[in-house]
């Protein structure tokens, strides 16, 4: 993600003029130049992605196109002859390139668990979503494996909750303070170091979402179900799960709530508003990795609707 290659065209140049004015053309060519590999279509990652003005965008999505999903996610056609035997991604895809002419959209298909790093070495960004923490796991290491530097994103909606997870392994970056331009270095830690970090260790205000999101993945984890696929009949099992982590973390209970995780699994439908919120600064992250400018989120983002607060917690090993 480097500020070499050719001058952005006339026609890139009147269509991004406002977003040049904001962050400058070099930052915008960095943009025009990357390609960005997307995971999942959970509700709207992807369009903020496309209107930024990103060179390629490639979109790996192999389920079916529900009644459910078109609920949350305004780029499936809403006539069911249209996606009728479509997978999720190539009907995302027909409604991307619309967005945005100028990015070419691609969809590839697969498995997450079955793409190699030389797969993701084509990439500059990696975002995944509707995945199981595993899976979240394995493809963090391949990006950190590559000789070149992949930000790589783990985003997740659940109800009326969201999260978002940050590794950009060692990255520098410029901003401005007062009258100059000051540069600065952050070093990440990869998905499985950051968790990792024993829950004892963490501040006393930890976001609750925080364990709660990892309760729940640990549950999937532990009965073999897919991302979203455990739901109210499963309260019981999660509690019981929830005291045995919390017992083994020496952390109170009452730090990861009862009603806090039925919420989460009552309904497993995306919540728009929520989707949108988190697409929204999953987009402005994507920008601020490529560009290189800009304080960057550090490491994980949580947003609730109930309160309306979106929390930064920096989860790293010590």
């Amino acid at each position: 993600m480097d500020g070499d290659g050719e001058e952005l065209t006339a026609q890139e140049t009147a269509l991004y003029d406002r977003q040049i004015r904001v962050w400058g053309a070099d930052a915008q060519r960095r943009l025009s130049k990357s390609h960005v590999l997307v995971y999942g279509m959970k509700g709207t990652v992807a369009e903020n992605i496309v209107l930024a003005g990103v060179g390629s965008l490639t979109l790996v999505d192999d389920r079916a196109a529900t009644e459910e999903m078109l609920s949350s996610n305004f780029l499936i056609p809403p006539d069911e002859n249209v996606y009728s035997g479509k997978t999720l991604a190539e009907l995302c895809c027909n409604s991307l390139k619309d967005f945005n002419p100028m990015v070419h959209v691609s969809v590839e298909k697969g498995d997450l668990s079955s793409f190699d790093v030389e797969f993701l070495s084509k990439f500059d960004v990696v975002v995944v979503s509707c995945c199981t923490l595993s899976a979240k796991k394995l493809a963090n290491g391949k990006c950190r494996k590559l000789s070149k530097r992949v930000a790589f994103y783990a985003v997740d909606c659940r109800d009326s909750c969201g999260e978002i997870f940050v590794d950009l392994q060692d990255y520098k970056y410029s901003k401005k303070k007062q009258d100059e331009t000051v540069e600065c270095d952050l070093k990440y830690p990869s998905f499985e170091d950051a968790l990792s970090v024993p829950w004892r260790a963490l501040h006393r205000r930890m976001s609750k979402l925080y364990y709660a999101m990892r309760v729940i993945e640990k549950f999937e984890e532990a009965e073999g179900r897919s991302t979203g696929e455990v739901s109210i009949a499963d309260f019981s099992g999660l509690l019981k799960l929830k005291k045995e982590i919390c017992t083994a973390q020496s952390l109170n209970e009452s730090q990861v709530p009862d009603s806090l995780l039925k919420r989460l699994v009552t309904n497993a439908t995306e919540f728009p508003p929520v989707c949108a919120i988190i697409g929204g600064i999953l987009g402005q992250e994507v920008i601020k990795a490529i560009s290189g400018k800009g304080d960057p989120l550090k490491n994980f983002f949580f947003f609730d609707a109930f309160d309306g607060k979106g929390i930064i917690e920096d989860i790293s090993p010590k």
